[in-house]
């Protein structure tokens, strides 16, 4: 589907709120002065909160599992709005909150 390229400035939380931020956006392709990012890289979740009644079990990275099937940058599938992640170690999902609303992919 298509949908607004991700960029390092988007707003991405795992679903118990913690911050996710790229590990490794691509310097070479720029949306509003800022590096998109791609499917090949996962983010960093800090601050997440979850716990389990066996103790504490927060979400550590997020590690996409789809991207966009026609726009790629070095080879690799752009990220957009639509696109999913998989948190480790829990397995739970990603909220894309916001990001940069002038480019669109597929």
């Amino acid at each position: 589907m298509p949908g607004f390229l991700l960029h390092v400035g988007a707003t991405v939380l795992c679903a118990h709120g913690g911050q996710a931020q790229a590990t490794a956006p691509n310097p070479r392709v720029r949306v509003g002065g800022q590096p998109i990012v791609t499917i090949s890289a996962p983010h960093t979740v800090a601050g997440c909160p979850f716990s389990t009644a066996s103790g504490p079990m927060p979400c550590v990275t997020a590690q996409w599992t789809t991207g966009a099937s026609r726009v790629r940058a070095g080879g690799v599938p752009v990220l957009l709005q639509d696109s999913q992640a998989t948190c480790v170690p829990n397995g739970t999902p990603v909220n894309i909150v916001m990001t940069q609303m002038r480019v669109r992919g597929n």
